[in-house]
C-alpha cells in the first residue's frame, strides 16, 4: 500500500528512471523500494557521482532498463544526471499534504500502510493538530480500516498464490502472509492464512529439489549457499544467525532498525527445518547429506571454520561467537554469531502468534540486535542477518515416543526412520507427509507432520518448527553494507 502510493506519486508508471530524494529515511522505515523492485526497477543507493557512472551509465542510456536511484539532498548529483532521472522528493509533507506533519512525525510507530488507506478515503483539509490526531485515532487505527487493509492483503495473497511462476513469487507471498499475521495479532483479529501452506506444500514436494540450480544476484536462494553468497559480495562480513526467526518475527524486530539502511530478501531453509540440519547447512555451504553430524550440533563450529578456510580465510581471519556481546579481533574477515533468543521463545510459547508478538516485541524494544549490528558496521563489517528456519503454530496430535532415529532437536514435527516396518501405518494414522529426501541421506526415510500438526501433547497449542510450511521454510535474508 505505502510502496504503491510512493510509486504513483513519483509517476513511476510512466518513467523508467526515477530519482527519489529521501531525507526522512522513509525507505529505511518502510522499505517501499521493494514495491519498485516488484515493478521491475533495479534499486540503487546513490553514494557518489563516479561510482554511479561506472556501474550504471549503461543503464541510463537504455530505454528498457528500469532504474530507481535513492539519494539524500546532501549528496551532490550533477545536473546532467538529474536531467536523465525523474526526480521526486519523498517526504511526509509531500505524501500527506492534508495532514499535520508534526503530529504524524510524533507518532513513531504509526503504520504508514494503514495511514495510506485511510488518507486515500479522506477529502478534507485536516492540517490542524487536533484534526490530525482525531484522524489517526478515529480513522487510521479504527477496526474498520484495519479490517479493510487485511482484506486487501488477503486478496493480494490469494492472487499471488494462484500465479506462482518461480521461487521469487514465494518470497513475496511469505512477506505478505507475515504482514497479515503480524497485523492481525497486533489488532487481536482472527485471520486464517494457513490455506497458503497447502499450496506451498505441493510446491516444496515437487520443486524443492531443483532450487540448488537457481542463481540470483539478490539472494542465496537456499541457506546452504549463504556462505558462498556473502563471500562473493563482501570482503569482510559477519552473519548473525537468529535461530528460529520467521518473517513474522523479523517484521517485529525490524521496527528497531528504522535508522539502519538495509536490503531485505529471503532464502529457503533446508528441510527438515530443524536447527541441527539447517543452521549447519547455512554455516557450512553443505547440503544435509554432506554434513558430518546432520542430527547433532556438536560439529557446527568445525563445519563453519572448514567452510571459511576452503574460501581462503586463515585461522585468525575467522570468528565464531554466540550472544549479543560477540566481538572479533581486528584481523577477522569472516564471522558468525549465533543468537538463540527467538528459538527459545518459540519452544516456551503457549499463546500462539499473540504470545510471539509480545515476546518478540520486548526483544525488539531492547535494541540488542540493532546495537550489535551497528557495532559491527562501525568496525567495517558488512552485516547479514538471517535464520536457520522459522516457526509455525501447531496443535498436538499426542506425543510419539521411541519411534525413528534419535535426533538432537526440540522439534516435534518430523521423524527420521531406518528400516521401519510400519511406515505406511504412521502416515495413515497421523496424516504425515513422506518427504522426497531432497539433499538428504537416501538411506533414511523422512516423515513430516502436515500443516498445523505436531507430536506434542494431544490438543496442546504450541509454536514449533521442523516441517514444510511457508512460515518454517522461508526466512528473511537481510543485507547491510558498512559505510552507508
Amino acid at each position: 500500500m505505502f510502496g504503491d502510493y510512493v510509486l504513483k506519486q513519483a509517476a513511476a508508471e510512466y518513467n523508467n528512471r526515477i530519482l527519489l530524494i529521501d531525507d526522512e529515511g522513509l525507505d529505511e522505515a518502510t522499505h517501499y523500494s521493494a514495491d519498485f523492485q516488484a515493478h521491475g526497477f533495479e534499486v540503487v543507493h546513490y553514494t557518489d557521482d563516479l561510482t554511479f557512472r561506472i556501474e550504471y551509465e549503461g543503464k541510463l542510456k537504455s530505454t528498457k532498463d528500469k532504474l530507481l536511484v535513492l539519494a539524500h539532498s546532501n549528496s551532490y548529483i550533477p545536473y546532467d544526471l538529474q536531467r536523465r532521472l525523474r526526480a521526486y522528493i519523498v517526504s511526509m509533507d509531500r505524501l500527506f499534504p492534508k495532514l499535520n506533519i508534526e503530529v504524524l512525525k510524533s507518532h513513531r510507530n504509526l503504520d504508514l500502510e494503514l495511514l495510506c488507506l485511510a488518507y486515500l478515503k479522506n477529502f478534507d483539509d485536516l492540517r490542524q493538530r487536533k484534526q490530525t490526531e482525531d484522524f489517526i485515532q478515529e480513522k487510521v487505527d479504527s477496526p474498520e480500516n484495519v479490517a479493510a487493509y487485511l482484506e486487501q492483503l488477503d486478496i493480494e495473497l490469494q492472487q499471488k498464490q494462484e500465479q506462482v511462476n518461480s521461487y521469487r513469487d514465494w518470497f513475496a507471498i511469505a512477506e505478505i502472509k507475515a504482514k497479515i499475521d503480524t497485523l492481525a495479532a497486533e489488532h487481536r483479529l482472527d485471520v486464517d492464512t494457513s490455506v497458503v501452506n497447502r499450496v506451498f506444500k505441493d510446491y516444496v514436494l515437487a520443486q524443492f529439489g531443483k532450487l540448488s540450480s537457481e542463481m540470483s544476484r539478490e539472494t542465496p536462494v537456499l541457506v546452504s549457499r549463504a556462505m558462498d553468497y556473502m563471500h562473493d559480495h563482501s570482503s569482510k562480513f559477519v552473519i548473525i544467525v537468529m535461530d528460529g526467526m520467521s518473517e513474522f518475527d523479523w517484521r517485529i524486530i525490524s521496527k528497531s532498525f528504522q535508522n539502519v539502511q538495509y536490503e531485505q530478501t529471503a532464502a529457503f531453509a533446508m528441510i527438515p527445518s530443524t536447527t541441527s540440519i539447517s543452521r549447519q547447512c547455512l554455516l557450512s555451504n553443505k547440503t544435509p547429506g554432506q554434513l558430518l553430524e546432520p542430527w547433532k550440533q556438536s560439529k557446527e563450529k568445525q563445519e563453519f571454520v572448514a567452510c571459511a578456510k576452503s574460501m581462503g580465510y586463515t585461522d585468525n581471519q575467522i570468528g565464531y561467537e554466540r550472544g549479543y556481546e560477540a566481538q572479533f579481533g581486528s584481523f577477522v574477515k569472516c564471522g558468525a554469531v549465533i543468537i538463540n533468543d527467538v528459538d527459545d521463545m518459540v519452544h516456551a510459547q503457549h499463546q500462539g502468534r499473540l504470545g510471539m508478538l509480545n515476546d518478540i516485541g520486548v526483544l525488539s524494544d531492547q535494541h540488542k540486535l540493532v546495537d550489535m549490528t551497528k557495532r559491527f558496521l562501525s568496525e567495517g563489517f558488512d552485516v547479514y542477518i538471517s535464520a536457520d528456519h522459522g516457526n509455525t503454530p501447531c496443535t498436538g496430535l499426542g506425543k510419539l515416543m521411541g519411534t525413528g532415529v534419535e535426533t538432537e532437536t526440540k522439534s516435534h514435527r518430523m521423524l527420521v526412520l531406518q528400516n521401519f516396518a510400519d511406515k505406511a501405518g504412521l502416515i495413515q494414522k497421523y496424516g504425515m507427509i513422506e518427504y522426497p529426501k531432497y539433499y538428504l541421506n537416501k538411506d533414511f526415510d523422512y516423515l513430516i507432520c502436515d500443516v498445523g500438526d505436531s507430536f506434542d501433547a494431544k490438543g496442546e497449542e504450541v509454536m514449533t518448527h521442523g516441517g514444510i510450511s511457508i512460515d518454517e521454510v522461508i526466512v528473511p535474508f537481510i543485507k547491510i553494507k558498512a559505510g552507508k
